[in-house]
C-alpha cells in the first residue's frame, strides 16, 4: 500500500495538473490577499481572515481537479482491473489514492505559511497575530480539503470521464458546503434551521476557523470522509458484481 501511495503522490506532484493546481491556488489567494480591492494592505490591519474566506472557494474547484483522474483514468485505460489483482484490498487502493490527494492539499497549503509570516512582520507590534485563530483556521482548511478530496475520489470512481467526475465532485462539494445553509435560510423550516445547517460543512468549518476546536466538528469531518471513502470502496467493488 505504501508503494501505491508513493506512486500516486509522484503522479500528482510530477504531473502538469498537480503543479497547475498548486500554482493556481497560490496565485488566486495571493491576488485576493495583496492585489485585488479590499486587500490586506488596504484594510490597514494584519488579519489573515480574507485568506481563510477565499481558500474554501478555491478548494471547491481545485480539489476536484486533482481527484478527477484518481479512478476515472484507471477506468478509461482499463488498468483498474490490473490494479485490483495486486495483493491489495479495494479499501487499501481507495485509501492510497485518497492519501495522495490529501498530500497535494498539504503541499498547496504549506507555502501559504509565508502569508502568515509576512503579516506578522507587518503587524504593529511585530508578531501581533491571533495564533489560536490561525491554527484553528489551518486545521479547518486541512479538514475541508480532506473532505473535498474524499468526495472527489468517490466522484472519480463513478465514471471513466474525468470531466464528468470533475463536475460531479464540484456539485457535491458545493451542495455539502453551502447547500444545507441555503436550505436552512428558508423561513418554512423555522426551528429546524440550526439542525439543518449542522448537516452542512460550512457551519463546522466556520466554527473551527474561529479557533474553537470542538470535538464534534472534528468528528463531523472524519465522519463525512469515512462515509465517502466507504462509498468509493463500494463503487469499486461493484465492478465485480
Amino acid at each position: 500500500m505504501r508503494a501505491l501511495i508513493f506512486k500516486e503522490v509522484r503522479g500528482f506532484l510530477g504531473s502538469l495538473i498537480g503543479l497547475i493546481v498548486v500554482a493556481v491556488f497560490l496565485l488566486l489567494t495571493s491576488l485576493f490577499l495583496w492585489v485585488f480591492p479590499d486587500n490586506l494592505l488596504d484594510l490597514g490591519y494584519a488579519d489573515p481572515a480574507p485568506f481563510f474566506q477565499i481558500a474554501p472557494w478555491v478548494f471547491l474547484f481545485l480539489v476536484p481537479a486533482v481527484t478527477m483522474r484518481s479512478f476515472s483514468e484507471e477506468r478509461r485505460t482499463g488498468t483498474l482491473e490490473l490494479l485490483l489483482t495486486k495483493p491489495l484490498t479495494e479499501l487499501q487502493v481507495v485509501l492510497a489514492k485518497y492519501a495522495a490527494a490529501v498530500v497535494l492539499v498539504v503541499a498547496a497549503l504549506a507555502p501559504t505559511l509565508f502569508y502568515i509570516f509576512s503579516l506578522g512582520e507587518l503587524a504593529v507590534p511585530r508578531g501581533n497575530l491571533d495564533m489560536g485563530g490561525i491554527i484553528g483556521s489551518y486545521l479547518g482548511l486541512l479538514l475541508l480539503g480532506a473532505c473535498f478530496g474524499a468526495i472527489g475520489v468517490f466522484a472519480s470512481s463513478l465514471t471513466s470521464s474525468q470531466v464528468v467526475a470533475f463536475l460531479i465532485a464540484v456539485f457535491a462539494c458545493f451542495f455539502l458546503f453551502m447547500g444545507f445553509g441555503l436550505i436552512a435560510s428558508f423561513d418554512a423550516f423555522g426551528a429546524l434551521e440550526g439542525p439543518i445547517q449542522a448537516i452542512g460543512i460550512q457551519s463546522h468549518y466556520l466554527s473551527i476557523s474561529r479557533g474553537v476546536v470542538d470535538l464534534r466538528d472534528i468528528l463531523y469531518f472524519l465522519g463525512v470522509i469515512t462515509i465517502f471513502l466507504l462509498l468509493t470502496r463500494a463503487s469499486v467493488q461493484s465492478r465485480k458484481w
